[in-house]
């Protein structure tokens, strides 16, 4: 498994779990997440306002389903296309592209169709 591979697993891993610890230890401390809003530039901008702000304050909830539809490694790059649905919103279609050097996420995009749930 490359190097890649097993960073986006354990990201994967800890995203699911909700563990903002383990999730952040993926990222270089100069890491840059670009999203269609906002972009977060370093570790403390990324795990508060992309994360705990945004995406894990949706998903704490119980009867929330994520669905990993694609997902390619080639060299440093990694792709994933997914889906969810939570008591709050519905991820039509969403997909992250990370950039992984010497283990480490140095840059990430994001993207999401959402709809709100009533």
């Amino acid at each position: 498994m490359s190097t890649t591979e097993s960073v986006l697993d354990h990201h994967l891993e800890t995203f699911g779990a909700l563990d903002a610890e383990g999730i952040m230890e993926d990222y270089a401390d100069d890491a840059v997440v670009i999203t269609e809003e906002e972009v977060f530039r370093g570790v403390e901008a990324i795990r508060e306002g992309f994360f705990e702000e945004g995406l894990f304050r949706d998903f704490d909830d119980p009867d929330a389903t994520f669905s990993l539809e694609t997902q390619v490694v080639e060299g440093d790059y990694a792709y994933i296309v997914w889906h969810a649905e939570t008591s709050n919103t519905t991820y039509e279609f969403a997909t992250d592209t990370f950039v992984i050097r010497d283990g480490e996420i140095v840059s990430q995009t994001f993207a999401a169709e959402t709809s709100a749930n009533d």
